[in-house]
């Protein structure tokens, strides 16, 4: 039986190793196609993978197992949970992959995508443009089909133009710039509000007008500081939280 393959990762030494591969194979998992088989390679395999020691993979593989995603069987392997449900709690440590794996595993729908101008309150990211590729879409769970967040990402328009419209559909924009328009990424600032559904999050998201609604905003630089994307999504109240864990170390 051929067994899932999984991105790769260039792990920090800053961070715990197992939460990184565990977030990686997260993001791997989360944003598969459909034909992807559902089993993994063994522990040993993904320690290779993962350049890390096989206790490492074995705690990282037990945060998966812990949240539904995956499942372990003695002498069979372990193998994706195709009906996991989508949308839990995401503990953030710092890494990018983190942000990867909280924004995936949902069927996507490109609602609309174009140039426009640089919107007033994000001018401060983008002091040298005046207009920015703008991508709008709704993420819905797999299998129920019910709406739970609504995107929209302001992204430089050189990088605009080495992105993959069929990409924004399988992947994150995290995911689609680093991975596939190559950018080296250095760091992503989140923060994350309580807000009140306006009419169009409202309709989108298909809860009451006014109801509670997690608002978020990531902002993605480069190496050199530069910001490159500004993502900007409501999240349904009532299917997300969010953990943020900082190391003492």
């Amino acid at each position: 039986m051929t067994s899932f393959a999984p991105d790769s990762i260039v792990l920090n030494r800053k961070l715990p190793l197992w939460y990184q591969v565990s977030q990686s194979l997260r993001a791997s998992i989360l944003g598969r196609s459909p034909q992807d088989p559902l089993r993994l390679p063994t522990e040993e395999q993904l320690a290779g993978h993962y350049g890390v020691s096989v206790l490492t993979m074995r705690q990282a593989l037990k945060e998966l197992e812990d949240e539904g995603l995956i499942s372990r069987h003695r002498r069979r392997g372990t193998f994706i949970e195709p009906g996991a449900r989508r949308g839990s709690p995401v503990r953030l440590l710092g890494s990018v992959d983190a942000i990867v794996a909280q924004q995936s595993g949902m069927t996507t729908e490109l609602l609309e995508h174009g140039p426009a101008p640089v919107p007033a309150e994000l001018a401060e990211h983008f002091p040298d443009l005046t207009e920015v590729a703008t991508y709008h879409r709704l993420r819905s769970d797999e299998k129920t089909g019910e709406p739970t967040n609504h995107a929209r990402n302001y992204v430089r328009p050189e990088l605009a133009e080495h992105i993959d419209l069929d990409d924004l559909v399988r992947w994150p924009m995290t995911k689609v710039l680093r991975d596939v328009v190559g950018v080296d990424i250095s760091r992503i600032t989140d923060t994350v509000e309580a807000r009140l559904a306006d009419p169009e999050t409202a309709r989108l998201l298909e809860v009451p007008l006014l109801s509670p609604i997690l608002h978020y905003t990531g902002i993605t630089y480069d190496t050199g500081g530069r910001p490159l994307d500004v993502a900007v999504i409501n999240y349904r109240g009532d299917r997300f939280s969010f953990t943020v864990t900082l190391d003492a170390t």
